[in-house]
């Protein structure tokens, strides 16, 4: 599968950042049983890689996707844990050129656009989405950069997410709201599934 399709699967990618490796598999059953099947794993704590070789293994009906990314050793070893793809912050040279996986620079700006774009991408995640100018900048972006679709990152919330995903060249959002950190320290996972759940429902 390309980015876009990938992208495509779910209105929401929740980005988790996972600090027990024990946590990984049931919080990824949660989601997936709430409907949000793309899940960013974000490479901010030690657990990170093993919890995608966790969520690989064990809950297979989950696409387990890198984030954080802003190397290319980064790439390489979350290709190693189970990655199908990736998402990063920002824009590096590495991420023009093919690699172990495909990721999803992150752009802020129209020159970040054109850049990508002309190294081949055409599918960005947008961020900081609400610091850089959330959906009015999303909504100029769309003239210049008709082939360019986003998956908007940053502030992002159960109240604002359904203005990006109104937006035609939004493929889906990101948030953390939906596994909120109490919630996963809890092991509350019928509370996670519910927000899921709900967030799965907002689709375009």
């Amino acid at each position: 599968m390309d980015l876009r399709s990938y992208l495509a699967l779910s209105p929401v990618v929740p980005v988790l950042t996972i600090h027990r490796v024990e946590d990984a598999a049931p919080l990824a059953r949660a989601l997936v049983a709430g409907g949000l099947k793309v899940l960013e794993v974000t490479l901010r704590t030690a657990a990170a890689l093993e919890a995608m070789r966790c969520i690989s293994a064990e809950v297979p009906e989950a696409i387990v996707a890198a984030g954080t990314v802003v190397s290319a050793k980064d790439l390489k070893r979350s290709a190693k844990a189970g990655a199908r793809f990736a998402f990063s912050p920002g824009l590096a040279d590495f991420m023009l050129e093919e690699g172990p996986i495909p990721i999803l620079p992150g752009v802020a700006t129209a020159s970040e656009v054109m850049k990508a774009m002309e190294a081949g991408g055409r599918a960005f995640k947008f961020f900081p989405a609400v610091p850089a100018g959330g959906v009015g900048a999303l909504k100029a972006l769309a003239g210049p950069f008709a082939d360019a679709a986003f998956c908007p990152t940053g502030g992002i919330d159960a109240a604002n997410a359904a203005d990006f995903l109104a937006l035609p060249n939004v493929l889906c959002v990101g948030g953390s709201w939906v596994a909120p950190a109490k919630a996963i320290e809890a092991g509350d996972w019928a509370a996670i599934e519910a927000l899921a759940k709900a967030a799965a429902a907002l689709k375009k």
